[in-house]
């Protein structure tokens, strides 16, 4: 059976390299190519010996991320349909950036599907296919970059399909790949979570310097359970107390996440008690008001409303006048189902 030099560890490739009587320094070549000039095939290699090139297509592969489907939002915002070997699929999201012209962030997956059953996300109603591999979450990035070229991915964020900390081990593989072999800072790569508490504390000791990002979307447990099931098994109290021992370097600071929902978390009240909930914690606060989304079960489309832009903007500036930063988040793609929490709905329309 062909090895897939993607699915290798740097190791793994120099052992290859070893056993067919190559000097050690090809394998540092073959690594360079696939992660710093994103080949596909050996045959681009092309400082390669020929006769290497050939062995190689003989006994290995580099595979590839199939593309299905390429949307491109009014908004510059573009969603990739991937297909993966076995034939499941994932989407990755390309943002432009505010500053600078042909930079993008790219909003990557680390699931198929989701099991942490969120009540106002698209992507959590189809539920866990499988985790992916760390090789096909930086395939994303790879993919996408030879797609762009030459413009250039800036940012990195976990925050497309999946929980990425249950999933931490190709995760983190992954990370490491993305910082040591393709050259992205830490302070450019976000991790999300929806508050898996314990590997939060595992995410500074294995991946220290990586941006974390907590979507909480709600003040009470009450409120918080039923929109987010994971608040059952760690509540709002363990969860910022994680928060509050995440280790953070100067100037650095916590992601928090919170998504609008007309009458069940944007109140007065909600808003002071966010405020409170983030005492002492180095922090900015992502207001997201609601992205509605398709899905057959007419009862779910109507379950939650994007609340009135006063009502938005009266929620900001209660965080505003405690000294919170906080910023109302635009939502780009939602022309092509791109924005937060509507991963893979159309796709389920389909089906």
């Amino acid at each position: 059976m062909k090895k897939n030099f993607r699915q290798l560890s740097e190791e793994d490739i120099s052992r290859f390299i070893e056993s067919t009587g190559q000097k050690p320094y090809r394998a540092k070549q073959i690594i360079n190519w696939i992660y710093e000039k994103l080949a596909c095939s050996f045959d681009e290699m092309t400082d390669l010996p020929k006769d290497l090139r050939d062995e190689l297509n003989k006994a290995a592969y580099i595979s590839n991320l199939h593309l299905l489907d390429r949307q491109i939002s009014i908004d510059g915002s573009q969603k990739f349909l991937f297909g993966l070997e076995d034939g499941e699929s994932i989407e990755s999201v390309l943002i432009p950036n505010v500053r600078g012209r042909d930079k993008f962030t790219l909003c990557i997956s680390s699931q198929a599907g989701c099991a942490m059953g969120c009540a106002f996300c698209a992507t959590g109603r189809q539920g866990l296919r499988r985790n992916l591999r760390a090789y096909e979450i930086v395939d994303q990035v790879i993919s996408v970059s030879r797609i762009i070229a030459p413009a250039y991915i800036t940012n990195i964020v976990f925050m497309g399909m999946g929980e990425p900390l249950n999933n931490f081990r190709e995760v983190v593989d992954a990370l490491r790949r993305l910082t040591d072999l393709m050259g992205f800072s830490k302070r450019k790569i976000t991790v999300s979570t929806a508050g898996v508490v314990p590997k939060i504390h595992e995410l500074a000791e294995k991946a220290p310097e990586i941006n974390l990002a907590v979507s909480l979307n709600a003040t009470t447990d009450e409120v918080r359970s039923r929109i987010m099931p994971v608040n059952k098994k760690y509540p709002l109290k363990e969860l910022m107390k994680a928060c509050r021992e995440f280790p953070l370097s100067p100037f650095r600071r916590i992601t928090f996440e919170y998504v609008l929902l007309d009458g069940t978390n944007d109140s007065k009240e909600d808003a002071l008690r966010l405020v409170k909930l983030l005492s002492g914690i180095r922090s900015k606060v992502n207001l997201i008001p609601y992205n509605p989304y398709s899905l057959p079960d007419q009862d779910t489309r109507q379950l939650f409303r994007k609340p009135p832009e006063k009502k938005i903007h009266d929620f900001q500036n209660i965080l505003h006048k405690a000294g919170l930063t906080a910023i109302i988040r635009k939502s780009m793609g939602a022309d092509i189902a791109a924005a937060c929490g509507q991963l893979k709905a159309r796709y389920i329309d389909e089906k």
